[in-house]
C-alpha cells in the first residue's frame, strides 16, 4: 500500500515540478505524477537535510551523553528543522568517549536508527593554535587506539577532521584505505602541506574560514587552498555569526557549484530555550543566535539547516534551489550517499521537507513516515 502527497511546487534536486503527486511505498519513492491544481496542498516540497556537523540538539549533547537516547533526541530536534539525515558529532575527547561513542553509533547502525548516517569525528588531531574550543588536554596525535576506532567496519558513514600538520600524509592515506572520509580542520597549516593531504586523499574541509589558516599574498594558508581546490567540499556554517556574508559571496563565486555544503555545527540547545550548558570543565552561552564560551569564543552554533536555507536564500542571494541543494544533494555527495539521499525521485529514499513561503520547515518525513512521530 501506497503513500501519496500532492504539492503545488516540488524540487527533485535537479528541477522545479508544479502540481505534482509523489508516492512512495516502504519508505521509497516510487512515481511522481502529475495531478490537479485544485487537489494540492500550499508549500514547497523539497529533498530532507542531511547535516554533516551535529554535536548536538533537544537540549543533549553527544560529548556529554553518549547514548542512543542522545542520539534521538538529536535526531527529533532537528527534524522539527527539515534535517532527515546527520553524521552525529563526537568533538575533541578521551579515548573512552570515543569508544563508547563509537558503540552507540555501531548499535544505531545496526538497528536502523532513523536518520543516523554514520558518525564525524571532529579531532582530537587537531592544532592547538587553531583548536577554538576544543579541549587542549585532549588533542593528540593519532595512535593505535584511535586506529582502531577508524577500522571498524560498523560505524556507517565514517568522517574524520583532522589538522594536516599533525598527522603524516601516509597516515591519511591509510585512513581513506580504511574508508574514512578525511576532511580537514582546526589547523593552522601552511598551503604545501594542506596540499600534500589532498594529494594522498582527503576530500573537504570542516567549517570553512573557521579554525584555519587564513588566506595572505604569500602564503595561502589552508582558506586559500580550500578555496582554490576544484574538488575538494567545503562545509559552511550560514548563522551570521561564523563567516561574514561577503566571505560566503567569496566562497560561492571561488568553489564549482557543488562543493559548498550547509552544516550547523548545532549544540544542544538547538530546539529548545536553553540559554548555557555544561561545556568539558566550563560552560558555553546563548545569547539570541550566538553561542560562546566564558572567554567569548564562538563555541557551535544553534544553527538549524532550514535556518541556513533561509540565509543562502535571503541574505546570499542564492537560488532556492540552489540553497536547498547544498543542504541536500551536495551533502550527500560529499559522503557518498547520493545514490538514495538528496534527491525526490523514483528509487530515492522518501527523505522529504514542506517548506511554507517563508522558507520554515511545515512538516518532514523519514524514509516515509512524519518526523513529528520520532521517538526521543
Amino acid at each position: 500500500m501506497h503513500s501519496e502527497l500532492k504539492v503545488a511546487r516540488l524540487f527533485d534536486g535537479e528541477q522545479w515540478q508544479h502540481n505534482v503527486a509523489i508516492r512512495w511505498q516502504d519508505g521509497q519513492i516510487i512515481e511522481l505524477l502529475p495531478c490537479d491544481a485544485s487537489e494540492v496542498s500550499a508549500g514547497t516540497l523539497v529533498p530532507g537535510f542531511i547535516d554533516l556537523q551535529v554535536n548536538g540538539g533537544g537540549g543533549a549533547l553527544f560529548n556529554t551523553a553518549t547514548s542512543q537516547q542522545t542520539l534521538a533526541t538529536m535526531m527529533q530536534a532537528h527534524a522539527r528543522f527539515g534535517s532527515t539525515a546527520m553524521l552525529p558529532t563526537v568533538i575533541t575527547d578521551s579515548i573512552s568517549t570515543m569508544q563508547q561513542a563509537a558503540d552507540v553509533i555501531a548499535m544505531a547502525i545496526r538497528e536502523q536508527q532513523p536518520g543516523i548516517l554514520g558518525v564525524h569525528f571532529e579531532g582530537p588531531h587537531l592544532s592547538v593554535p587553531k583548536r577554538g574550543v576544543h579541549p587542549t588536554e585532549h588533542i593528540r596525535s593519532l595512535s593505535a587506539d584511535e586506529l582502531a576506532i577508524y577500522q571498524r567496519n560498523d560505524l556507517g558513514i565514517k568522517l574524520l577532521t583532522v589538522a594536516p600538520e599533525n598527522i603524516a600524509p601516509e597516515h591519511i592515506r591509510q585512513l581513506v584505505e580504511l574508508g574514512v572520509i578525511v576532511f580537514l580542520g582546526h589547523s593552522n597549516a601552511d598551503a604545501a602541506t594542506v596540499q600534500a593531504a589532498l594529494a594522498v586523499g582527503a576530500t573537504g574541509f570542516t567549517h570553512l574560514y573557521n579554525a584555519m589558516s587564513p588566506l595572505t599574498s604569500r602564503e595561502p594558508g589552508m582558506v586559500g587552498v580550500a578555496l582554490a581546490d576544484p574538488h575538494s567540499w567545503c562545509g559552511i556554517i550560514l548563522d551570521g555569526h561564523h563567516v561574514h556574508p561577503v566571505a560566503a559571496k567569496l566562497a560561492l563565486a571561488a568553489k564549482p557549484r557543488g562543493k559548498l555544503v550547509l552544516v550547523t555545527d548545532a549544540m544542544s540547545p538547538v530546539g529548545t530555550d536553553d540559554t548555557e550548558f555544561d561545556f568539558f570543565s566550563g560552560k558555553v552561552h546563548r545569547d539570541g543566535s550566538k553561542l560562546t564560551n566564558d572567554a567569548g569564543s564562538l563555541a557551535g552554533s544553534v544553527l538549524d539547516m532550514a535556518a541556513a536555507v533561509r540565509y543562502a536564500v535571503n541574505t546570499l542571494d542564492i537560488e532556492l534551489g540552489e540553497a536547498v541543494r547544498m543542504a541536500s544533494l551536495y551533502p550527500a555527495q560529499a559522503i557518498g550517499c547520493d545514490a538514495e539521499r538528496g534527491r525526490l525521485l523514483p528509487g530515492f529514499k522518501a527523505d522529504m521537507v514542506l517548506l511554507d513561503d517563508a522558507l520554515y520547515c511545515q512538516k518532514s518525513w523519514l524514509h516515509g513516515k512524519p518526523t513529528a512521530a520520532l521517538k526521543a
